[in-house]
């Protein structure tokens, strides 16, 4: 077979990477990195992130169910397009399902055509454990992370943990609060050995106030969409990452040293989330509006995490800075984490070969 022939084989199928293959192909990959990557690219006008398709309905049980279609690419040395399909609804935990569930798929960057499918919630949720890791990095004093607090105990929460456990060396302890205590108990019992050999302690939490109150980092990762963190509960020097985008009130954003977003436009365009509704109030001013002064019932956002990694802006400026990251979640993100997924898989011989 000449070169021409091989080429029309090979885009006459595509990769397919079960999640196990998935996972495996990531035990070589610096997730953090990679995201670090991903925003430089962003910061620098190399990414392309057209607005996502967005399908709600309810189910004959009366419930919200959403799907989300979330297309990107990145330019620069990732060089690659593709889109995330991840479909979700919050009452599947009680049906002993994970909450979301979907497809990641690549593109070939010269012709377009795909050229892998793997499956998406372990990224979707290694990903946002990696960007709130980096977020960490880039706002953390001098001062040591011994006490994370995290709020609700599912796929992301467990996400949140391992990494950070392996990535900060003084943590010691986690406090943990869900509704459900049994959840919090299936979570250690699967961290177990993690926790073990970093020896860090987790321990159910009476109350998400308990939690938090005695921690530097604070994650909250839960389904709600109602806002319960109050600012008074934030230690001096405390870090929120509002992964679930709703459980800090306003006066948190308002009162907070710093707030720091992934991408001011999704921000910003959301109806649904915290920082959206309060810019549609006109309570939020954007980071780069050098021309409205805040009022006393107004906020500007500081900074996006990719000024933050070309050090056009700063994360902490004093110790005792309060400050609140609110990731929002961008498709880049996955889209450059499975490209990375795919050249390790390749390299492993993983996954299965199909025909169109």
């Amino acid at each position: 077979m000449n070169s021409s022939s091989m080429n029309v084989a090979k885009q006459s199928s595509f990769l397919y990477l079960k999640r196990a293959e998935v996972i495996e192909a990531c035990q070589s990959i610096d997730s953090v990195a990679v995201m670090r990557q991903v925003f430089r690219l962003h910061a620098s006008n190399q990414t392309l992130l057209p607005d996502e398709a967005y399908l709600g309905w309810q189910n004959q049980e009366k419930e919200g169910l959403r799907s989300l279609n979330m297309p990107s690419y990145l330019g620069g040395d990732l060089n690659i397009a593709g889109t995330k399909i991840i479909n979700a609804n919050p009452s599947n935990p009680q049906r002993n399902l994970p909450r979301a569930s979907g497809v990641t798929l690549l593109f070939d960057t010269m012709t377009a055509r795909i050229q892998c499918i793997m499956e998406a919630a372990y990224i979707s949720s290694l990903r946002t454990a990696s960007v709130s890791a980096l977020s960490v990095e880039l706002c953390q004093g001098e001062d040591p992370i011994t006490t994370l607090a995290v709020i609700g105990a599912g796929v992301l929460a467990e996400a949140h943990i391992a990494l950070f456990v392996q990535r900060l060396p003084q943590l010691r302890r986690i406090l943990m609060f869900d509704f459900v205590p049994e959840r919090v108990h299936t979570c250690r019992e699967n961290l177990l050995p993690l926790l073990q050999k970093h020896e860090v302690e987790l321990s159910l939490a009476e109350s998400a106030q308990q939690a938090i109150e005695q921690a530097e980092l604070i994650v909250p990762a839960t389904t709600t969409t109602t806002g319960y963190i109050q600012y008074n509960w934030l230690k001096p020097g405390a870090i929120l990452v509002n992964v679930s985008l709703d459980d800090a009130l306003p006066e948190i954003v308002f009162k907070a040293d710093k707030v720091i977003v992934d991408d001011w436009s999704l921000v910003k365009n959301d109806p649904r989330r915290l920082i959206g509704r309060m810019y549609r109030a006109g309570q939020i001013i954007a980071p780069d509006d050098t021309e409205t002064v805040a009022g006393p019932d107004q906020r500007k956002i500081d900074a996006q995490i990719g000024d933050l990694v070309l050090g056009r802006r700063t994360g902490r400026e004093r110790a005792n800075d309060i400050i609140l990251v609110n990731p929002f979640g961008l498709s880049i993100e996955d889209i450059g984490l499975a490209s990375q997924v795919y050249r390790h898989a390749q390299e492993l011989g993983l996954g299965t070969q199909l025909d169109f």
